[in-house]
C-alpha cells in the first residue's frame, strides 16, 4: 500500500492559472530588465494521474517442474551438494570460471591503497589504523567501502596486476585475521549487514584474480572457504536484509556464488527468484527506485552490471527479467543529469561526474534517453535549448525505504551550457568523507534545497538514520506546454504539497516556466491556506536559491536583485517581486567525489500572513 499520493489537478481547456510571475513587464530598475508574459494559445500536455512510488510487478524466472522442486528443496535447507549430486562426496572450494570486471574503478583512490591508505570522498584513513572487526566504528562511507570491497576496483585499475596484487592479499589477510568466524545474524558490526556481505561475495568473485593469483596458497584456501561460507550466510540471512537494496545485494551475491562455486545449481535458482521478487518491490513503475535516490539507483544498476558478467563468465544467459529490469533503470537515472552529463543532487546524493556516470551506462548496454516525465520517480526534466530544468514534483520516500531521505519538495536545479547556476546542496549520503558528520541532518533539510521554506521548519520531519516523518503526504502536478509569440514558447510547470498545511494551515504551490530558448527561468511561489480561509498572524520565510561553483555574485541597489557572473563570462540577472528583500549567504556543495565546496546563495525573506501571499522571481540571461 502506498501512502503518498501524486495526483493532477485538472485545469479546464483554455485556460492557463498563472500569465507569469507579478514583476512588472516591459520595464524594471534592475538594469532595464525587459520581459513579456508569454500568451497561451491552447493548452498544454498534462501529467496523467498515476499512483505515486507505485510498485512494479515482476515475475520469477520460469522453470520446469523439477527445477521448482530443487529450488524448494534448497530453501528448506537441503544442502546443495546432496541436490546436485547425492550420491557423491562434497566438492572442495574453487572457482568455476574467470570473471571479466565490467566497471573500471577510479585510478586516485587506488593509487592512494598503495600508498598505504583508504581515499573516501576526500578523507584519507592509514590501512594500518583500520579496525576491520568493526568495533571501532569508522565514518559510514569507509565501512561500506572496506567491508564491501569496493575498493577493489579502484586497486585493480592503478596498476598492473602483479603490482597491485600484493597490496589486495594484505588488506585481505587482515580482514579475514580479524572475521574468523560470522555470527548468527545480521547486525554484529558493519561487516556483517546483509547489504555489504552480499556486495562483498559479488566484488570477491568479480575480482578473483586480482586476490587469488598470489603464491599465498594458506591465504588461497582461507578466500575459498570464506567465498562459501559468506554465501551460505546469505543463503540463511538475506531475507533479514537492512532495506531493500540491501536485500538486492545479498542475492546479488547469492546468485554470483550459485553460478562460479560447485554445485551451484540449487542456489542459483534459489538466488534468481529473490532477486526478481526483490527488485519487483525496489523499483517502481517508471524504473526508479523508491528511495527516490540517484545513488541507490547507481549501486542498483551497478550490482546487476556485476552479475551480468558472472552469467557471461560460464556463458549462461541471465533471467530475461534481469536484462528488462536494467532496461527500466536507466532512463529514470539520466533525468537527473545536467547538460555536462554529470548528475543532480537529490535525496543525499552529490554531483557525480560524468565519466563515471556514462561508465555505468555504457556498461549496461542499454542505449536510451532520458524520461522527460518520471511520475512515480518523481522528477520532472525540462530541456530548452542549453537551458536544462531538474523539478523534485514528489513526496519523499516512505521511511521504511529512505537511507539519506531528504525534505526536498518542490525544489529545483538549473543549469546552463553545462553550468549549473541553481543547485541543492546534496551530499548527505557522503557525510564523513570531508564532508563533515555533523552537517548530514543539515544537508537533508528542506533549507539545503532551492525551495521555499516556512518558519525554518522542514516541509517533511528529518529523523535520524536517514529516515524522515511526517510532513508532505500529496504532491500535485501539472506539465504544460505553451505556445508564444515571436520570442518563442516555453514549458510550464506546476506542483503543490502539503507539508505546512498541518503546522501552518498553508499550502506551497510552485510554478516555474522555462522558456524555450533556455535564457530565461520564470518562478511563482505561492502560499495558499486550506479550507479557503487564512489564520491570523504572520510567519517568516525564506525561498532559497542555492548557487553553481565559481559563480560571482552581486546585489542590486533596491535590494530586490543580484547580477551573476558565471565562469563562461555569460551574465545572468535575478530579479524577485513584492515586498521580499534578498540576500547573499554562505552555503555549500557537495562535487563530484563528494567533497565539500564552499557557494553562496541569495534568499528572498520575509514575513507572509497566514492568510497566503504570492512571491515572484525571474532568472534571465542577460545580452
Amino acid at each position: 500500500m502506498v501512502d503518498a499520493a501524486l495526483s493532477t489537478r485538472q485545469v479546464p481547456d483554455g485556460e492557463v492559472p498563472m500569465d507569469g510571475p507579478a514583476i512588472p513587464l516591459g520595464q524594471s530598475d534592475e538594469g532595464g530588465l525587459v520581459s513579456k508574459a508569454l500568451p497561451a494559445q491552447k493548452p498544454g500536455e498534462l501529467v496523467e494521474p498515476g499512483r505515486a512510488l507505485a510498485l512494479a510487478d515482476f515475475a520469477p524466472p520460469s522453470v520446469g517442474a523439477g527445477e521448482r522442486l530443487l529450488r524448494l528443496a534448497y530453501r528448506l535447507g537441503i544442502p546443495a551438494s546432496t541436490l546436485a549430486a547425492p550420491f557423491r562426496k562434497a566438492s572442495k572450494p574453487r572457482l568455476l570460471a574467470t570473471v571479466t570486471n565490467p566497471l573500471v574503478g577510479n585510478k586516485v583512490p587506488g593509487t592512494a591503497l598503495r600508498a598505504g591508505h583508504f581515499l573516501v570522498h576526500g578523507a584519507k584513513s592509514p590501512i594500518a589504523q583500520i579496525d576491520f572487526v568493526g568495533a571501532a566504528r569508522m565514518a559510514p562511507p569507509l565501512e561500506r567501502v572496506v567491508h564491501s570491497f569496493a575498493w577493489l576496483a579502484d586497486l585493480e585499475a592503478s596498476a598492473p596486476r602483479e603490482t597491485v596484487t600484493p597490496v589486495a592479499e594484505r588488506i585481505l589477510g587482515a580482514w579475514l585475521a580479524a572475521n574468523p568466524r560470522m555470527p548468527s545474524k545480521p547486525g554484529k558490526g558493519p561487516a556483517w549487514s546483509v547489504a555489504n556481505a552480499g556486495t562483498r561475495e559479488l566484488n570477491w568473485l568479480v575480482h578473483a584474480p586480482l586476490i587469488l593469483s598470489g603464491n599465498d596458497k594458506l591465504l588461497r584456501a582461507k578466500m575459498l572457504a570464506a567465498l562459501s561460507d559468506t554465501a551460505r550466510w546469505l543463503d540463511k540471512n538475506v531475507g533479514r536484509g537492512e532495506d531493500l537494496l540491501a536485500q538486492v545485494a545479498g542475492w546479488c551475491g547469492i546468485i554470483a556464488a550459485g553460478l562460479l562455486l560447485p554445485d551451484g545449481k540449487p542456489r542459483r535458482l534459489f538466488g534468481e527468484a529473490g532477486l526478481v521478487r526483490a527488485l519487483g518491490e525496489l523499483v517502481g513503475d517508471d524504473g526508479g527506485v523508491l528511495s527516490r535516490s540517484p545513488m541507490a539507483q547507481i549501486e542498483a544498476i551497478a550490482l546487476l552490471v556485476k552479475l551480468r558478467a558472472c552469467y557471461q563468465a560460464v556463458k549462461r544467459d541471465p533471467p530475461q527479467a534481469l536484462e528488462t529490469i536494467m532496461g527500466l533503470m536507466v532512463p529514470p537515472l539520466l533525468v537527473l543529469t545536467h547538460g555536462d552529463g554529470s548528475l543532480g543532487s537529490w535525496q543525499g546524493g552529490w554531483a557525480v561526474d560524468a565519466g563515471e556516470l556514462s561508465g555505468l551506462v555504457a556498461a549496461t548496454g542499454v542505449r536510451t534517453r532520458p524520461l522527460r516525465d518520471v511520475r512515480q520517480w518523481g522528477y520532472q526534466r525540462v530541456v530548452a535549448q542549453k537551458g536544462l530544468l531538474q523539478f523534485d514534483a514528489a513526496p519523499p520516500p516512505l521511511t521504511r525505504h529512505a537511507r539519506s531521505g531528504c525534505a526536498s519538495t518542490l525544489a529545483f536545479e538549473f543549469s546552463h551550457a553545462g553550468h549549473r547556476l541553481i543547485v541543492n546542496c546534496g551530499g548527505a549520503a557522503c557525510a564523513g568523507g570531508l564532508m563533515p558528520v555533523r552537517l548530514e541532518q543539515g544537508l537533508r533539510a528542506t533549507a539545503a534545497h532551492s525551495t521555499l521554506v516556512l518558519d525554518d521548519a522542514n516541509s517533511t520531519a528529518i529523523l535520524m538514520n536517514g529516515k524522515i516523518g511526517g510532513g508532505v503526504t500529496e504532491v500535485e502536478v501539472d506539465r504544460r506546454t505553451l505556445l508564444g509569440d515571436r520570442h518563442g514558447g516555453a514549458t510550464r510547470l506546476e506542483a503543490s504539497h502539503n507539508g505546512y498545511a498541518g503546522r501552518y494551515g498553508l499550502i506551497h504551490r510552485r510554478i516555474l516556466i522555462l522558456r524555450d530558448d533556455g535564457t530565461e527561468l520564470r518562478g511563482e511561489d505561492l502560499l495558499i491556506p486550506t479550507g479557503g480561509k487564512g489564520k491570523s498572524g504572520k510567519v517568516g520565510y525564506a525561498i532559497r536559491f542555492h548557487l553553481g561553483t565559481g559563480i560571482e555574485v552581486g546585489l542590486s541597489e533596491s535590494g530586490q536583485g543580484a547580477g551573476l557572473a558565471l565562469p563562461d563570462g555569460s551574465y545572468w540577472q535575478f530579479v524577485a517581486g513584492g515586498d521580499g528583500q534578498v540576500a547573499i549567504e554562505e552555503s555549500i556543495w557537495a562535487d563530484g567525489h563528494g567533497r565539500p565546496q564552499p557557494i553562496q546563495q541569495l534568499v528572498v525573506s520575509g514575513l507572509v500572513s497566514r492568510g497566503g501571499g504570492n512571491f515572484a522571481w525571474l532568472l534571465k540571461k542577460m545580452g
